[in-house]
């Protein structure tokens, strides 16, 4: 499913975010990626999702060599991904339904496609009941699955969490994991970086730890010495033995390139003319057209776009 070899990529500001990383993530497979923060980890995500290119080695994904994929191919890569946000990324002036509708309309699928799947999807996640109301009406934990619905509702191969649980309650946390379990024993590749020690310890998972851009443990290659922490009977009690990881609480820490919507949302902050009342309001629908920005971006195919992407 995902193969990197010899992979290596530097900054422009002069920081090598990974070095020479060499992986296999077989399809199927349930994988925890952890590290201090400024570790690669994110870096790492980026490139499996072509928001970055390598310096150096080559990149696999699903059997396509992305590592130089043209722009107006890169749509179709992620639209076998499902992309899970920390921080939600819901349209706020949208229900629960329109929110995960959304994703299915971007890629032009049929309206009547996606009145058969979305209520699925939302009963798969447990949501069917809160289908007609709106992100602020909902608790973090149901925002959360909000966005996990979305990225479920076109079926990818691959589920891609950066943090997914980083804002909601420790508790609701193990629910959300939860949700990502079941997708995965469906047969879901799931990529979860984390900084919950509890919810590594708790979930036997492949565990690969990325630190100063080198992978310096992967339980993959670990089988005759690697022994899983004792799952805990509980999410409480593993939340209350969260300090077993010490290991990757080591503190790096280096300037990541900008993010690679910038120019983007400051496109749409410049166009787009949004002036109701009161202000608050007109705060809210900014949010939520770079969020539209964002999600459509993810998914949608540039037009006579020949360009191939420099490493």
């Amino acid at each position: 499913m995902i193969e990197f070899r010899n992979v290596s990529k530097v900054y422009n500001n002069g920081t090598e975010a990974l070095h020479n990383i060499n992986l296999t993530v077989d399809k199927g497979e349930f994988v925890f990626i952890v590290g201090s923060s400024g570790a690669g980890k994110s870096t790492f995500l980026k490139l499996v999702m072509c928001e970055e290119r390598p310096n150096s080695g080559q990149i696999i994904v699903d059997g396509v060599d992305v590592t130089r994929l043209p722009k107006r191919k890169i749509p179709y890569i992620r639209r076998k991904m499902g992309i899970v946000f920390q921080d939600f990324r819901l349209i706020d002036h949208m229900t629960v339904y329109d929110n995960v509708a959304f994703a299915m309309r971007v890629v032009g699928a049929s309206a009547r496609s996606i009145r058969k799947r979305v209520p699925y999807i939302l009963s798969l996640v447990g949501l069917q009941h809160k289908a007609k109301h709106y992100p602020t009406e909902l608790s973090g934990g149901e925002r959360q699955r909000v966005g996990l619905a979305r990225a479920l509702v076109n079926n990818p191969s691959m589920i891609i969490a950066d943090e997914p649980t980083g804002n909601i309650d420790p508790a609701l946390s193990f629910e959300i994991v939860d949700l990502l379990s079941e997708i995965n024993r469906r047969g879901t590749t799931v990529l979860m970086v984390t900084h919950e020690h509890s919810l590594v310890k708790h979930f036997h998972k492949r565990i690969i730890q990325i630190h100063s851009g080198e992978i310096v443990a992967d339980t993959a290659e670990m089988q005759d010495t690697y022994a899983p922490p004792e799952q805990y009977a509980s999410p409480e009690e593993a939340v209350e033995n969260d300090d077993d990881y010490a290991e990757y609480d080591n503190e790096e820490t280096y300037e990541p390139a900008p993010p690679v919507y910038q120019e983007e949302v400051a496109v749409a902050q410049e166009e787009e003319v949004l002036m109701p009342e009161p202000y608050q309001d007109e705060l809210e629908q900014d949010a939520d057209a770079i969020t539209r920005e964002i999600l459509l971006e993810h998914m949608r195919v540039p037009e006579d776009d020949d360009e191939e992407v420099e490493p």
